[in-house]
């Protein structure tokens, strides 16, 4: 019997770990993954964070190398890795969640492994999971090459002719500008991009945005509420000045397809040889087999990741609590949070 065990061993879940571990609760966190950071080793290779690495740290451990800097994605994975050896996190890897229950007050877990029993579960698998695809996706001929920007690796998996990525976010952009110095690229968003620098004054702007107030700005203030309707900038001038080169063509949302072709807002059509679904991620659960955790569209219902049912708690979920919740960047806040919901629930 286990005090609790934490699902996942990404950001959320190191996180977690490493407030567990300034306790005396008997943990384990399992992940249905062979090593530490491999969600982020199976993102694509040119991804570089737009946080820097003042923000772009677990708790009790600051990431090594330039400030305002931006760290890449081996770079992230590398130090998951020193981070877990630095503070003999225990993980269970190759460990795939079959089905979690509560019986008695405890929880129940079956593994492909082994089962497990424990007083909380923490539930850290993140929001970047399950990809997000337009059904319509499926109606598409089969000559379309179509990719979501989790599995896109690099433009050699791309196949001749031109491309299409759908998302108007920074994966997105950072997706499309790559792609358009090799090929015709166009980026359907379902509104105008706007954009923000990186740097500003030598400073990165999350240091301006930490000054501001703007990154502890929670999910119920009027700020916050005002960020989570405007969405995400595109951090960076990489994608404008492609755009404004002509590199990258920018087309509206788009809304169906007919036979060997995408329709957009606007009704125009495109004919494309390749399509990358920068379409974000959705929720999906099927091992959690506990009522109440979910309200009846499958939206989890929680207070800053405080579950309605007794002993399950979330964490890496976006807007949790503040903007970087689901975020390198911010999720230790929340994991403090979380470990000291735990313990005075003892």
């Amino acid at each position: 019997m286990y005090d609790t065990i934490v699902i996942g061993a990404g950001q959320a879940g190191l996180s977690t770990g490493y407030y567990l571990k300034q306790t005396n609760q008997k943990f384990i966190i399992i992940d249905k993954g062979s090593e530490v950071g491999n969600s982020w080793k199976d993102r694509y290779d040119s991804l570089v964070l737009f946080t820097p690495r003042i923000y772009s740290s677990l708790p009790g451990m600051p990431i090594k190398g330039k400030k305002h800097g931006f760290p890449t994605r081996d770079e992230i994975v590398s130090y998951f890795k020193t981070y877990v050896n630095r503070f003999k996190i225990p993980i269970q890897f190759n460990t795939e969640v079959i089905s979690v229950e509560k019986m008695n007050g405890n929880f129940f877990l079956k593994t492909n492994k082994d089962e497990y029993q424990a007083k909380n579960i923490v539930i850290a698998t993140g929001a970047f999971q399950t990809p997000k695809i337009p059904s319509f996706s499926k109606n598409l001929p089969n000559n379309i090459h179509q990719l979501h920007s989790s599995q896109y690796k690099n433009p050699n998996e791309i196949k001749d002719g031109n491309v299409l990525v759908v998302g108007g976010g920074n994966n997105g952009a950072q997706i499309a500008v790559e792609l358009s110095k090799e090929r015709d690229t166009y980026l359907a968003c379902s509104k105008k991009p706007g954009f923000l620098p990186l740097v500003f004054w030598n400073k990165s702007i999350f240091w301006w945005f930490d000054k501001l107030g703007i990154l502890n700005a929670n999910n119920t203030s009027l700020f916050g509420k005002l960020i989570q309707k405007k969405g995400d900038p595109i951090f960076g001038y990489e994608l404008k000045n492609a755009i404004k080169k002509k590199e990258v063509t920018v087309k509206k949302r788009v809304i169906g397809s007919e036979q060997n072709k995408v329709i957009f807002e606007d009704s125009t059509a495109l004919e494309v040889s390749n399509i990358i679904w920068a379409t974000g991620f959705k929720t999906v659960l099927p091992w959690l087999k506990i009522d109440g955790v979910l309200d009846e569209k499958g939206k989890i219902m929680h207070h800053r990741g405080v579950s309605n049912i007794k002993g399950v708690y979330f964490i890496g979920l976006p807007w949790q609590y503040r903007r970087g919740s689901a975020l390198i960047q911010g999720v230790g806040f929340d994991a403090k949070y979380i470990v000291r919901q735990i313990m005075n629930n003892e």
